[in-house]
């Protein structure tokens, strides 16, 4: 039987692991693919009168088309910051304007580009996997401690060691899969 120590320990290792999935799916979404997708612009900061502020805070952006983006900012002042963020951004798209609205055409991928967004992909996953490890490693780092200091058990301590494991290899198991279905979405022509 766990104590409440040892499920407290698990409960935070499991949230450290669960925002390392979480921060790699909504970074997998920036990829620009050869669709149009407004998550490409997730990461651009605006200079919005000096304040360096989300894209989607500053404009509304939708796709008319599969390979349009449309970003309608909320002042007509900010079309010239906006363009430039793009550019700033390095997403790989070319800002065009007609003084009300920004289009964006999003060419298509070529096969070098895809293999760049694979490996990307990749070592995107690797690093969320690293975070997983390390907080499987100080989860059971504060497991013995709490057995040597705080008088846990030995048995709950081993028992709390291999729920802690499972919680790991779940996790592991869902960024693999993550980085899979993104390397057969960059795949598909």
């Amino acid at each position: 039987m766990l104590t409440d120590r040892a499920k407290e320990i698990l409960a935070g290792a499991g949230e450290k692991m669960q925002d390392a999935v979480d921060f790699l799916e909504e970074d997998l979404k920036t990829y620009r693919l050869g669709k149009a997708t407004p998550a490409i612009f997730n990461n651009v900061m605006v200079d919005y009168y000096g304040t360096p502020t989300p894209l989607f805070q500053v404009a509304s952006i939708n796709t008319p088309d599969a390979k349009t983006i449309a970003i309608q900012p909320w002042e007509r002042n900010m079309i010239p910051k906006i363009e430039k963020a793009i550019l700033d951004a390095n997403v790989g798209l070319t800002p065009a304007n007609n003084g009300e609205i920004i289009r964006c055409i999003v060419p298509a991928l070529t096969e070098e580009r895809r293999k760049e967004l694979i490996k990307k992909a990749r070592a995107t996953g690797e690093n969320s996997k690293v975070v997983v490890r390390n907080a499987r490693r100080d989860a059971v780092d504060l497991l013995k401690k709490a057995q040597k200091n705080e008088g846990m058990s030995e048995d709950t301590e081993k028992e709390a060691e291999e729920e802690v494991q499972k919680i790991t290899d779940k996790n592991i198991k869902r960024i693999d899969e993550i980085v899979s279905a993104k390397e057969k979405d960059i795949l598909t022509v």
